[in-house]
């Protein structure tokens, strides 16, 4: 999000004072920046929509976290997220919420093989990498549930018996915030699971216009691009990436100021303060750098923060927005650079 003191001249966008040896290699960011782009491309072979999307999922995988999607039916959140786990190379599994689904559809259990008359494990599909987790709040809460330990510990239960999932791991749910009958919303422990909430609007005039001109047209094959050794290596890099004293400052203040405004009830926890380090170090990564910069936090703050807030009931009655909330305090708070 740009704030008027974050022009091209301006000096947040200096580096800020870092070790002149850096500990990621600069070659390592520089071919994350061309995988970003490459990925961003394939999706773009089936996916018309904006590309800041493909962005923050990459930003969310890298910094080994979760992304819920929310938006009106009919604008392609499905499509985005199979495309998306097509060019990672992992496997993909997907689940459609229901109001008669169990936490073993999700999980799975142990049946009996008739065989050898021994009990064996026939896992579900939160046993991929990449789990879609289509129209979540359909379920539910104890089998939403389900997903609570797998999110948090990349780990689930199963009769007693822990099991390790797969790496990476991680969860693309999406919902509708339209609907009001027949779902049930999720729990704020939950919500606070995910990393991003990432709200899509309907598209723009033009990419409306090439959705109906590409109606007929055959579908390109989207491209692997990464591997889930790629992705694991990726990982560990970004969370090489510098950042420095006064941004982690700057961070602390921003959720800080959160819980002090006016119009909220409860403001971000400190996991939305490790949230936004996190995926500010990834974002600078995918975008070359070995060293965050203060508009790499500044762009975060609202898919990192609007979940994690509720406001006042004074606030709703007043149909003050999360957003403009999160636009008060970037406003309020500025980058020190001498922290």
């Amino acid at each position: 999000m740009p704030t008027p003191d974050s022009g091209p001249n301006s000096p947040d966008r200096a580096a800020p004072d870092r070790p002149g040896a850096g500990a990621l290699p600069s070659d390592e960011a520089l071919r994350a920046l061309a995988l970003k782009k490459t990925v961003a491309d394939e999706i773009a072979k089936v996916y018309i929509g904006d590309i800041k999307t493909t962005d923050l999922l990459l930003v969310a995988l890298l910094a080994r976290g979760h992304v819920l999607l929310e938006g009106v039916p009919g604008i392609a959140k499905t499509t985005l997220i199979k495309t998306f786990a097509r060019t990672l190379g992992c496997r993909f599994a997907r689940v459609q919420f229901t109001p008669d689904l169990l936490p073993a559809d999700i999980t799975g259990t142990y049946v009996l093989d008739l065989r050898d008359s021994t009990f064996v494990l026939r896992k579900g599909p939160i046993f991929a990498n990449v789990v879609l987790a289509d129209e979540i709040n359909r379920a539910p809460a104890k089998t939403q549930s389900a997903l609570l330990e797998a999110m948090q510990e990349n780990q689930v239960t199963i009769e007693g018996q822990t099991q390790e999932l797969p790496t990476p791991f991680v969860v693309l749910a999406t919902q509708n915030p339209v609907e009001q009958e027949g779902v049930y919303l999720l729990p704020e422990a939950q919500v606070d699971r995910f990393l991003f909430k990432i709200v899509l609007g309907y598209p723009s005039y033009d990419e409306e216009r090439r959705v109906l001109s590409t109606y007929n047209v055959p579908v390109p094959n989207v491209e692997m691009v990464l591997s889930p050794e790629d992705i694991h290596g990726m990982a560990a890099a970004a969370e090489r990436v510098f950042i420095a004293p006064s941004l982690l400052d700057y961070i602390v203040r921003l959720v800080q100021h959160t819980r002090t405004h006016h119009a909220v009830l409860l403001g971000a926890s400190p996991r939305a303060s490790l949230a936004l380090m996190r995926c500010s170090k990834a974002l600078a990564f995918l975008h070359g750098r070995d060293h965050v910069l203060p508009d790499d936090v500044r762009s975060l703050v609202t898919p990192v923060l609007n979940h994690r807030i509720i406001l006042s009931p004074e606030a709703e009655l007043d149909q003050i927005s999360v957003g403009e909330v999160l636009a008060e305090c970037l406003a309020a708070v500025p980058y020190n650079r001498e922290a």
